[in-house]
């Protein structure tokens, strides 16, 4: 474990009492691309529990470059931090960082993204399940016909995670030849416009035949949205998750079917409390609240799974009452009962 700085300097060879040295605290935070809408709630909930603990919050924005990432956590470590939070650009390439940070004695918090080393904490909600109740409101709504399934990032593991646990859901209809998938893409970067790419070309291919999509999450569902706006076939059922604000309201317009709520401030509250643990010296093993999880690879971590909550036209009180979204944004141009 690096050695905290102290905020008390000792002379020496002069008189240490018994009190406690207070320890200088610093936590980096390694952003994939902080450009997204939900990453601004996460910063907020990470801000505030490293204030209440009486550490500091240092950043970096990799703007979606792998290459800069690892600059950046660099920097970090160069600055000070005696933990790291990572959202990794990309799972496979972010190792090398990992590394540094255990050759300097710093705790690791996987944050959102899997990355697979047994030296970081894998902090997340559950994204399998996510992927499953994405798919079971969209199979409620359209139990038949034509479904294109939009991936996330191909360097992202959630994307896959999701992925899985959409397909758990659909199997059975596809079995019996109630739904078929007649396109699929990964999105790179989880890009918005690189969804809409992607939906435009589907829409192409299959002459516009297509009854529902499984986006992965918010924005990559404001991609498929605008997509189908353009061709007048706005309103089929469409699954996001995220909880993003315009997602939202999309789901009181009649555009998004689902999103799978992750309430990123419980989220960031988490992975401050966990870093902070880590720089004080608490071994993973010894962090709170923590599960023993296996990846899909075989990597024994240990690891901490948050509950979602899919939220519909019928229970979009959820998020106003949790002062998620005000009403009057969430119902800006809808008519439905709950915006009246």
């Amino acid at each position: 474990m690096r050695i905290l700085k102290s905020a008390t300097a000792i002379v020496a060879g002069a008189f240490i009492g018994t009190a406690a040295l207070a320890q200088e605290i610093v936590v980096g935070v390694s952003w994939s691309n902080f450009q997204e809408e939900r990453w601004k709630t996460d910063e907020a909930a990470i801000k505030a529990a490293l204030d209440k603990a009486g550490a500091t919050y240092i950043s970096a924005d990799a703007q979606s470059s792998s290459a800069k990432q690892l600059s950046d956590i660099e920097s970090l470590i160069a600055q000070g931090a005696n933990a790291l939070i990572i959202l990794a650009q990309d799972a496979s390439a972010v190792g090398p960082a990992v590394q540094a940070a255990a050759d300097e004695g710093i705790g690791v918090v996987a944050y959102d993204r899997l990355i697979e080393d047994s030296r970081a904490f894998y902090l997340t909600f559950d994204n399998v399940e996510v992927g499953r109740m994405q798919a079971r409101a969209v199979l409620a709504a359209q139990p038949t016909g034509n479904y294109v399934m939009i991936k996330g990032s191909p360097t992202d593991p959630n994307a896959d995670f999701l992925r899985g646990g959409q397909q758990e859901v659909l199997q059975a209809a596809i079995d019996k030849g109630d739904i078929t998938i007649v396109g699929e893409a990964y999105t790179d970067g989880w890009v918005p416009a690189n969804a809409q790419r992607n939906m435009e070309q589907i829409l192409t291919a299959t002459d516009n035949k297509v009854d529902a999509v499984v986006a992965s999450n918010d924005g990559t569902a404001g991609g498929v949205v605008a997509a189908l706006t353009a061709q007048g076939m706005e309103g089929i059922p469409v699954s996001g998750q995220d909880g993003d604000h315009a997602a939202l309201n999309r789901i009181a317009l009649g555009t998004q079917t689902v999103s799978v709520w992750k309430d990123a401030r419980d989220l960031g509250k988490a992975a401050a409390e966990i870093a902070v643990q880590l720089a004080n010296g608490k071994t993973l093993s010894e962090v709170d609240s923590r599960t023993i999880w296996t990846s899909p690879a075989g990597t024994r971590m240990h690891a901490r799974f948050l509950t979602p909550v899919p939220v519909t036209q019928d229970n979009l009180n959820a998020v106003v009452d949790a002062k998620w979204i005000t009403k009057e944004a969430l119902c800006a141009g809808a008519t439905i009962a709950y915006c009246q």
